[in-house]
């Protein structure tokens, strides 16, 4: 018997050592990526999730810039599993992120590379993001910066963008969200993820529930710093659109720094933390400036035609937790909310 129990560990152990080497994982350039040869069956190919922040921001670019394109949905463990370690797709991004962008069979990663390179290869004819002047190119590009998410750890550079502050305003509705997720899928991300913390603390996540969230203060304190810098970049966006950014952060120019900023309120939404930053008349300029973007066609065809089912039970499921657990909604209402106005 106690031979057996050494064999299938040894066997276990076999195996991991195995899916270890072909799972590897580890940084990759940004920008298109001339080298690498992909399959591909569409000039445009787009390998992306649901619920992911970028692959938002890219699928409202291509929409914008009437881009077809072909689609490969990739989950990650937000999504139901970790689908982005298998070895299939890390032949596609060594590094196990979405989005990538292919363009006849070269990649292109990171986001922000991703809608600028889709921008300047766009078919001729069809609408422009980028404007014509230098000074407005590198006035678009600040509001990229602020609107994206970077960095292997952006909690811990909230001030430096509003996509930093994103992943902790998530921490609620992804802590509603992982109730869906068996641990064994989150199991896998503690065995192959380049950086465990993660699935360690979204196993920490599953454990807990979202009850316990309120007692959890590492994660009350990253709430509240993801708010206080949210609510500074904020005050940047109103003050931009009240010194004559309106309609659009350029004017009349509707650019790819607009198409980085939809997905920031998007996530608010999803997160239902958007009466913090703009509920009773908070930053009219910057919910005005929200709700034009949420009008284009491009939201629909970029976003709400993607929303994911555990996303749409996590965000009510959330929202019913707040109502009937006075102490959580404390945390993620009244202690937030008086930070935010600190």
């Amino acid at each position: 018997m106690i031979g057996l129990i050494l064999l299938v560990i040894a066997t276990l152990f076999v195996w991991w050592i195995w899916e270890l080497r072909h799972r590897r994982t580890h940084r990759v350039p940004p920008g298109l990526q001339q080298s690498v040869e992909l399959p591909f069956e569409h000039e445009f190919e787009l390998y992306h999730n649901a619920f992911s922040l970028c692959s938002k921001k890219v699928r409202v670019c291509l929409a914008e810039l009437e881009i077809d394109h072909g689609s490969h949905h990739v989950d990650l463990i937000e999504t139901g599993s970790y689908e982005n370690l298998s070895r299939v797709f890390l032949g596609v991004n060594p590094e196990g992120t979405v989005p990538v962008l292919v363009h006849q069979g070269h990649p292109v990663y990171q986001s922000h590379d991703q809608i600028r390179y889709a921008a300047d290869h766009a078919p001729g004819g069809g609408p422009s993001l980028v404007p014509e002047t230098s000074d407005q190119i590198q006035e678009m590009q600040t509001w990229v910066d602020r609107a994206s998410l970077t960095g292997d750890d952006p909690i811990a550079e909230t001030a430096e963008s509003a996509g930093n502050c994103v992943p902790g305003l998530t921490v609620p509705l992804f802590c509603a969200m992982i109730a869906d997720i068996p641990v064994r899928r989150i199991l896998v991300g503690v065995l192959f993820h380049r950086l465990r913390t993660r699935p360690l603390l979204f196993l920490a996540m599953k454990i807990a529930g979202l009850r316990r969230l309120s007692g959890m203060k590492p994660a009350a304190r990253i709430i509240r710093r993801s708010v206080r810098d949210m609510n500074i970049h904020l005050d940047a966006l109103e003050s931009r659109l009240q010194a004559g950014g309106e309609p659009w952060i350029l004017g009349e120019c509707f650019s790819l720094a607009d198409v980085s900023w939809v997905v920031i309120f998007d996530r608010m939404r999803e997160a239902d933390c958007a009466d913090l930053f703009l509920g009773d008349g908070l930053r009219p300029r910057t919910t005005a400036y929200r709700d034009r973007l949420f009008a284009r066609s491009s939201y629909a065809k970029g976003i709400w035609n993607h929303e994911h089912p555990t996303v749409v039970r996590g965000t009510q499921r959330l929202r019913e937790a707040k109502q009937a657990n006075p102490k959580l909604r404390a945390v993620l209402a009244g202690e937030l909310l008086d930070s935010a106005h600190s």
